[in-house]
């Protein structure tokens, strides 16, 4: 399906940008996918991007569990990227889907240590708050829409979470995808890889967020319309606000990142939609950002 090239995509990239980091912070290190459906070529590719960081595993121990269900094929495939893998590296295939993801991640001593997880199955809280345990942790969960996994992952101890929906161009069903952190660094960081995969995956988003439920074409510089809603619906519910606040916003409660918040509210303000103060000037993080209805009020 054409998601699931997306998934993988997303994957990838955010492997590459959150290993390194993990490997000079910490000597323990695990990596753990889980599928209900058995998505074997991800859990390849994440393997792949593993051997890439050989050089970087000197002193360290990374420990990979795969956890899937149904895919005979697997032990084979994974064999044959783990025979370039450096003895640093332990790759543990788990027979079950991702309910047994609490269970392999105690087994293998991951908590308290850095953790990235890919979770492809519900929002299970048991799953969810044991991938939690990592220090720090992170996880992309790949779920069905229709119920938002932020409020999960929240209370599964996650500070900041997203999420968007994958919306086939051909028809087919739609996957949810949620990423949760502690960092405000690697949020910007998975928003930047969200909106630099494939254009032409035959894939659009849609912020779950946004009333309109509009799709947007993945693009470096997405369609801001739905961002200008949800500014102008923010600052009808919480008064004005500055644009560093606003910037916040549209990082941590839609799609968008923060830089997109700039060249929304640029665009609100030439069509009149909202004031600023002070007036003239670059349009900085103190300038505060008026709503209508604020400017309406006696």
């Amino acid at each position: 399906m054409p998601t699931d090239a997306v998934l993988r995509e997303l994957l990838v990239r955010h492997l590459e940008t959150w290993l390194p980091g993990a490997l000079h912070r910490a000597r323990r290190v695990t990596v753990a996918l889980a599928y209900d459906d058995g998505d074997a070529d991800s859990a390849e590719a994440a393997l792949r991007v593993v051997a890439e960081y050989a050089d970087r595993l000197r002193g360290r121990q990374l420990t990979v569990l795969v956890l899937a269900a149904g895919t005979e094929e697997l032990p084979a495939r994974l064999g044959a990227v783990e025979a370039d893998l450096p003895a640093e590296a332990t790759v543990h295939l788990v027979p079950g889907g991702t309910a047994r993801l609490p269970v392999a991640l105690k087994a293998a001593g991951a908590t308290g240590g850095p953790l990235l997880s890919y979770v492809d199955g519900p929002a299970d809280p048991a799953v969810l708050t044991a991938v939690a345990a990592g220090r720090p942790a992170e996880v992309l969960l790949a779920t069905a829409p229709g119920v938002p996994a932020r409020g999960a992952l929240a209370d599964a101890g996650f500070p900041l979470a997203t999420e968007v929906e994958l919306v086939p161009a051909d028809g087919g069903p739609a996957r949810l995808l949620a990423f949760a952190t502690g960092s405000d660094k690697s949020l910007e960081a998975f928003k930047e890889a969200l909106w630099a995969v494939d254009e032409f995956a035959g894939v659009r988003y849609r912020d779950p967020a946004d009333p309109a439920g509009r799709l947007l074409d993945i693009a470096l510089a997405p369609e801001p319309g739905p961002l200008r809603r949800e500014l102008l619906a923010e600052l009808a519910r919480s008064g004005p606000r500055t644009v560093t606040e606003l910037r916040r916003y549209a990082l941590t409660a839609t799609v968008y990142r923060s830089a997109d918040a700039v060249r929304a509210l640029t665009g609100l303000l030439g069509a009149g939609e909202v004031t600023r103060d002070p007036e003239h000037g670059r349009l900085g993080g103190d300038v505060v950002v008026t709503g209508p209805d604020a400017r309406s009020a006696p």
